[in-house]
């Protein structure tokens, strides 16, 4: 066999056996690209996304408000080694380690359980920083929101339990009024905390009364805290809301807290006079507290990308996403820093007025 056939021979069977052990060889690696972006003033699979109950008057929108979102792999999917150096090399793409996303103290199912109570909250923290900027009143008041598996609290406690009162010291809108209360505890004492169960206090949420006068006592030994070795019950108090209509978040397969900023301004959008795009197509992202503070993401570039590719001009960027985001930004977007709901407000009136030359922007480092 000549010398040049059977050089070329063996660089062919060379290729094929790198190109088959990159495909065969699994890689702990987990990819990030562009999701779905869904108009929050629109309608999304024949719901509108945003579903406000009769009460208060709503008012005719333009434009778009998009919240984004991001595709990844699952939990039990391994990259082999040729995707991974493919996804490297995309702009479109963002290669993490696995336990990123999926961290190994956790099964799928729990990370999923933690997205969509995530998602859960971002919901109801949209509708409290709303309404604020809205000067519409609610109700607030403390809630267990969660137990922790194995506590002293486990089966006594229970998640949407509302708290009225510890060692029969009135508790109201402060959660953490109760970690206040029971660390004057020591380890192995016992806390006695009043409340509404969560069966009773959700029916009348619902029905739009006030909660039923019939209260309940349950006494919890403490804990020792392994980290500093205060008391603890094993339950994470939250605010809950009772609001004077109805607003409902349709919007199923999404999880996690970053459209929290996004809905809010939804809602905004709905109940005032104001059209706050003027038209324009903006998009975000970013949590959102009941404070109106908006908090920065994950995957900031495939959001951006995203967006852009369904023709947003402007993007709320949460400003400690900005560095990151400003790396890699998509022509013809504009990256617009925003650290509040009030610096949201302020870039949709300049957005929506003209003034777009003046808005803060993203910089990277």
């Amino acid at each position: 066999m000549p010398r040049r056939t059977a050089t070329m021979l063996a660089s062919t069977l060379m290729l094929i056996a790198l190109l088959c052990a990159g495909v065969l060889i699994k890689v702990p690696y987990a990819e990030m690209s562009p999701g779905p972006t869904v108009n929050t003033l629109g309608t999304h699979d024949g719901e509108p996304v945003l579903d406000i109950g009769k009460g208060p008057r709503q008012y005719k929108t333009s434009g778009h408000l998009n919240m984004t979102t991001v595709r990844v792999t699952g939990a039990d999917y391994r990259m082999n080694l040729i995707e991974a150096a493919w996804g490297w090399m995309r702009h479109d793409s963002l290669v993490v380690p696995h336990e990123t996303l999926y961290p190994d103290d956790k099964s799928a199912k729990e990370v999923d359980q933690e997205n969509a109570e995530e998602f859960s909250a971002s919901q109801e923290s949209a509708k409290v920083a709303a309404l604020r900027e809205l000067d519409v009143p609610f109700r607030s008041y403390t809630i267990v929101g969660s137990v922790e598996k194995g506590s002293p609290a486990q089966g006594k406690l229970h998640a949407g339990d509302v708290i009225t009162a510890v060692d029969g010291q009135k508790v109201t809108k402060d959660p953490l009024r109760v970690g206040e209360l029971v660390t004057e505890h020591k380890p192995g004492e016992k806390v006695t905390f009043t409340v509404i169960p969560a069966a009773k206090a959700t029916k009348a949420k619902e029905a739009g009364k006030k909660f039923p006068g019939d209260r309940r006592e349950v006494t919890v030994t403490t804990k020792k805290a392994q980290e500093d070795g205060r008391a603890i019950v094993g339950i994470q108090p939250t605010a809950g809301h009772t609001f004077p209509f109805q607003v409902d978040i349709k919007l199923a397969d999404v999880g996690g807290p970053s459209a929290g900023l996004m809905f809010a301004l939804g809602i905004v959008d709905k109940l005032t006079k104001d059209d706050l795009t003027g038209g324009k197509f903006v998009a975000g992202t970013g949590t959102i507290d009941d404070a109106g503070k908006v908090g920065e993401i994950g995957g900031i570039q495939m959001k951006t990308v995203a967006a852009r590719a369904q023709g947003a001009e402007y993007f709320l960027t949460p400003k400690g996403n900005c560095p990151t985001a400003a790396k890699d930004k998509p022509d013809g977007l504009t990256l617009v820093k925003t650290g509040t709901m009030d610096d949201a407000m302020d870039a949709l009136k300049k957005i929506r007025t003209g003034h777009a030359d003046s808005l803060p922007t993203c910089k990277g480092n």
